[in-house]
């Protein structure tokens, strides 16, 4: 018995490594994708102009 729970302990640490190591290359592939910023048409402007008519008028 005792060598089953020591075959599961093993699988579970190398499961865990595992994931652990796929989880470091997605965000080191997403890291390196150069952020480029959103084209002006995709930027929503109404809200925008809203937004800063609220604040210029309150302030």
């Amino acid at each position: 018995m005792m060598e089953r729970s020591k075959i599961i302990a093993i699988l579970t640490g190398a499961i865990s490594v595992i994931l652990a190591i796929a989880y470091l290359i997605v965000v080191q592939l997403l890291d390196y994708r150069d952020m480029k910023p959103a084209p002006i048409s995709q930027v929503d402007s109404p809200p925008a102009i809203t937004i800063s008519h609220i604040m210029s008028a309150s302030a």
